[in-house]
Order: structure tokens, then sequence, then C-alpha cells
């Protein structure tokens, strides 16, 4: 396994040509990348996920990227690079206080990619095989990794569709906690979506009939609510 393949970054863009031309550039230098296209979703996964560094834009749909990053910076040792518009002198200065580097966009790819090869070689970074510690929630007939993104029932790989894996990973993350409708459609869809709430209760409904059966319940209703992972 080679240096890069051992990094997982996290993109925080709502830019979705951005995000993906980011992404597909550092695939292509075996880099993992997971892409939020919110902070609330960026938050989501900095709480289910180990990521050795962030890109993240600075105007965000549900909020300023500086002020997120200043938010959880002092408690999480995880480098950040800004990527953004902003261009303006004391928009740069001020992402520098927070940030390991700040570039600006319209940007050369090549050179993105340059600069966060070259931020995580720099000392601090975890070298050879020094990867977290995957995060696995299991009772013997369902597991879920969270950082690869796969879900095993009894021992078999399954395939779910992308909607309802992020529906499971997030709320599987927070066992116990209550996820209001809301709050599960503005993270895994967006804000900006075509669709509606009632797609979220749609796509519940499909993930129960793949992981459940009627002795085992893994998701409950909060009636009026939302829905939440039961704690085992």
């Amino acid at each position: 396994m080679s240096y890069a393949e051992q990094k997982q970054i996290l993109i925080v863009e709502d830019d979705a040509d951005i995000s993906d031309l980011v992404s597909i550039y550092l695939c292509n230098q075996q880099f993992s990348t997971r892409i939020a296209s919110t902070l609330t979703e960026a938050s989501i996964w900095l709480q289910s996920s180990s990521f050795h560094l962030i890109i993240c834009d600075i105007m965000l749909p549900d909020g300023n990227g500086t002020e997120w990053v200043r938010e959880w910076k002092s408690s999480r040792d995880i480098p950040v690079i800004f990527l953004s518009s902003r261009n303006e002198t004391e928009d740069i200065v001020e992402g520098l206080e927070l940030s390991e580097d700040y570039i600006t966009k319209p940007f050369d790819p090549d050179v993105m990619v340059a600069r966060v090869r070259a931020r995580l070689r720099r000392p601090g970074i975890p070298q050879g095989n020094t990867e977290p510690t995957e995060k696995v929630w299991s009772d013997g007939r369902l597991q879920i990794f969270f950082e690869r993104w796969e879900v095993r029932l009894q021992g078999e790989v399954l395939n779910l569709p992308s909607k309802e894996l992020q529906l499971l990973l997030q709320l599987a993350a927070h066992p116990g906690r209550v996820f209001s409708v809301e709050q599960l459609f503005d993270s895994i869809w967006g804000l900006e979506s075509g669709s509606d709430h009632r797609t979220v209760m749609v796509h519940i409904h499909h993930l129960r009939r793949r992981i459940e059966e009627s002795e085992v319940r893994y998701i409950e209703t909060v009636r009026g609510i939302g829905y939440r992972f039961l704690k085992r």
C-alpha cells in the first residue's frame, strides 16, 4: 500500500463540478475522498470518520467555512486547506490563521494535488502504517464499517443504494439519538434538492426491508419527530 492510499480527505464544497474535479484528481493519486456539500453533512462525517486532511470552501449553503473550522479546530488536530473564490487579502489572511494553506479559485488541479501531498508530508501527519483503527458497529448479525462505507448482513456484503447507505451511516453513528426528518433530508439530499421530506420516509422504509426482520429491529420511528438507531 502506498503512502497516498492511507490518506482519507474530506472535501467540503457545494459546487458539484468543483468537488467532483477535486475528488477525481485526488483519487487518481490513490487518496480516499469523501464529499460534503454542506457544513452539516461535513460535521456528520467528522463525527463518524477519521480524516487526514480537510479541503473546505468558505461560502457554503448553511454557513461560513472559516467559522465552522474555528469551532472544532481546537479539539481536532486535522490539517485544513481552504479552497475559495474569496481572494481579498483580509480573507486569505483570516483563512491562513485557521488553516495550513489557502488556494484561490480558479485553480490548477495539479497544483492543488501537489499542495495536498506537501501538507501531508509535513511533521505531525501520521506516516507509514499508522492509519486510525476503523470504527465498526456490529451486533453479530449486522456489521457497519463507517470508514469504508460497507455494510454486511450475516457476513455477506449488502449493496445498499447510496441514499439508504448514507441514512444508515448517519443514524448508526449516533445510537439512541433522534434525528428529525428535516435534519436527515437536509444533510443527505441537500437544502436545494428537488425532492421533499417524504423521500426520507420512503428510503427508511426500503432500508428497513433490507436489514430488518420481524424479530430484529434497528431503526425506530419516533412519532411526530423522526428516527433513531436503537442502542444494543
